[in-house]
């Protein structure tokens, strides 16, 4: 298994190679973009819209060729060809970036925002366009941010209702540090695993549970095991769109300009998709027999207090002080 496993990394990579992250071909540039997402998920409606408004920007003389469903592999793989510049585009969660970029940790914290728009004043603001710019330091740069909602628990045999309902239970967690500490300030026990292996985990119960947003929760099939779905939204952690720091600086400033205008307006878009997708998704699991409640947030915020406070005096509690003065 551990074999097939390094084989099929191997593949991945050269499949990568092969194709190349930024080709021209009769005088188009072509940008390659990966990313593990299904193609009924809204970040990657968005970057087809992305594509569509980069050709028309740019006069046909650049196009965006995307491969979804991870056929070049999972996030990290995905991020480290970019790094090499064997791929020019990729989207990933800022949680696992918090690993390289430290100040991404920020969205890790929960209860930061107080509302949706809150949330988007954050990311448009300088506070957030500083944030894209830190990814520099791992050869990357940020583009943009797609949303992905509120992050909420989910669970097999109970709904959470306080944070003593998580009591000796075992979450996943994305593998964040934040992550971690923050469903140990809630009182369960965090267990990090790829999204890959969760369904197969929870179906085991290898763990009695997990947290996403509900957009996620259903495309993933998950609430086919876990048929309680509490909504406390403890984090909005978003995406981000990441290209090459070596593909970029290969773009003359029009491409730039082109590619830019097509980000944000894919970010545009994307935002509107979300709101739909998060409707449908919760119709529908309740429609297949999960019971979605809405438990008091007081008790949560209360009891991830001393976490926050903890970054007091940090670069990280710098940005939550400025975040939090931004309302």
């Amino acid at each position: 298994m551990h074999q097939w496993k390094h084989t099929s990394v191997i593949v991945i990579w050269m499949m990568a190679v092969l194709v190349g992250g930024c080709v021209s071909r009769d005088d188009v540039t072509v940008l390659k973009l990966a990313h593990a997402l299904d193609t009924s998920h809204s970040v990657h409606k968005a970057m087809v819209r992305m594509a569509e408004r980069l050709a028309v920007y740019s006069d046909g003389q650049m196009r965006i060729d995307i491969y979804p469903s991870a056929q070049l592999g999972v996030e990290r793989e995905t991020v480290e060809l970019l790094q090499i510049g064997s791929l020019a585009m990729t989207k990933v969660s800022t949680a696992p970036l918090e690993a390289f970029v430290p100040s991404m940790r920020v969205f890790g914290i929960p209860y930061l925002f107080n509302d949706r728009d809150h949330y988007f004043r954050v990311l448009d603001s300088d506070i957030g366009k500083a944030l894209l710019a830190s990814t520099e330091i791992t050869r990357v740069r940020g583009l943009g941010y797609y949303d992905s909602g509120s992050r909420s628990f989910y669970t097999k045999e109970k709904p959470i209702q306080t944070p003593a309902d998580l009591e000796g239970m075992k979450i996943r967690v994305m593998q964040s540090q934040t992550a971690v500490q923050m469903v140990s300030a809630l009182g369960g026990s965090p267990t990090p695993i790829s999204f890959g292996e969760l369904y197969t985990a929870l179906q085991q119960g290898v763990v009695d549970g997990a947290e996403n947003n509900p957009p996620s929760f259903y495309l993933s099939g998950h609430y086919e095991t876990a048929k309680f779905y509490s909504l406390d939204e403890h984090t909005a952690v978003p995406d981000i769109l990441l290209i090459s720091s070596h593909i970029w600086s290969s773009l003359d400033e029009r491409q730039q300009a082109w590619l830019q205008a097509a980000v944000d307006d894919s970010v545009a878009y994307q935002r509107q998709l979300w709101q739909e997708s998060t409707d449908e998704a919760l119709a529908a699991v309740r429609a297949a027999g999960v019971e979605v409640s809405y438990p008091d947030k007081a008790p949560f915020k209360a009891a991830v207090a001393e976490m926050k406070a903890s970054f007091s005096g940090t670069e990280i509690g710098d940005l939550v002080k400025a975040i939090e003065e931004m309302d």
